[in-house]
């Protein structure tokens, strides 16, 4: 900026010393000597590295609303570790973390961080359920193998909206949600067939006794209408042990991120949530952006419905003559 203003000033016809010196009495120590150097010292290539960085970093982080106010994007949420991850996808393949750390250090960004979960299930008392068919082992070697879900909660000023999610292992991908204002079996229900819709939509469809649904101990996912329904789709159901988080330690993680990226932040939804129209708005919206667009570390640092795709690409690639 100084270096702009001295030249501007050259422009004009004035010295460097007369308009050196008159920067020192307003503060700004600065001798021609030094006003030279700069002029004729080519910048590090460092400090060109990182401006560049600094600027991929800004233009993924930020964008501009439609009333023109600054905004952050979905991608703004990341720590290091995952944007410079996006910057080596895009825009900045030789990103170092060190120019990102810079650069998030300078724009103020630091990450989200997911807080503590709180237990939202209330165990079934009849002492009936199915037994724990995963043992913590959240892989899967395909989709539509390994079903995970749970639901958690958001509080509106109308009173509280319970939301459910069910999530394929195989590649950590959402296929289906649920909103509702309260905790009845339908909760869970709608978005077991909304899964299973979603699933044959695609071309897709489940395999009659392939496909594990897991869950934790709640007394929605112990109902006899939830356990009828997973007998008829020929699904195998398997529920956790009750009180421990780590037999559902998928969807706990989910769900965490779930509050800490999409309610406790203003990027899906400006203002209040009132009713449970705005908690739908908000929770569509980060849906689409984590399964189409947010990098997964344990998936390679790529969105899970690219990781899926990838998964099928190489089960019809032909193969090549010898």
């Amino acid at each position: 900026m100084m270096l702009g203003f001295i030249d501007t000033m050259r422009s004009e016809g004035y010295a460097v010393e007369s308009i050196c010196r008159v920067l020192r009495e307003q503060g700004c120590q600065i001798a021609a000597r030094t006003y030279r150097d700069w002029r004729t010292s080519a910048p590090a290539a460092k400090t060109i590295s990182d401006a560049h960085v600094l600027d991929a970093v800004q233009t993924a982080a930020w964008t501009t609303n439609v009333h023109g106010r600054r905004k952050m994007t979905p991608e703004g949420l990341y720590g290091r570790r995952k944007m410079t991850a996006l910057l080596r996808r895009s825009a900045v393949p030789g990103a170092s973390a060190g120019s990102v750390d810079r650069a998030m250090r300078t724009l103020g960004l630091s990450g989200v961080r997911r807080d503590k979960g709180i237990r939202t299930t209330i165990p079934s008392k009849d002492g009936k359920r199915a037994g724990d068919l995963l043992d913590r082992d959240f892989t899967a070697p395909a989709p539509n193998r390994v079903w995970v879900t749970d639901f958690t909660y958001v509080r509106t000023w109308a009173g509280w909206v319970y939301v459910a999610f069910i999530v394929d292992v195989f590649a950590q991908r959402i296929v289906a949600w649920h909103a509702a204002t309260n905790k009845e079996t339908d909760l869970v229900m709608i978005p077991l067939r909304m899964a299973l819709w979603e699933r044959g939509r695609e071309g897709r469809p489940t395999v009659a006794g392939e496909l594990i649904h897991h869950s934790d101990a709640g007394s929605q996912y112990t109902s006899i209408l939830l356990t009828e329904h997973l007998g008829l789709e020929e699904i195998l159901p398997s529920i956790g042990s009750i009180g421990d988080a780590y037999d559902n330690a998928l969807m706990e993680t989910i769900n965490g991120l779930y509050k800490a990226e999409c309610i406790r932040t203003t990027v899906f939804h400006e203002g209040p949530y009132k009713t449970i129209a705005d908690v739908e708005f908000a929770t569509a919206g980060w849906v689409d952006w984590y399964n189409n667009r947010r990098l997964h570390s344990t998936l390679g640092n790529v969105p899970p419905i690219e990781f899926e795709q990838a998964h099928y690409a190489t089960l019809n690639r032909e193969p090549q003559p010898a």
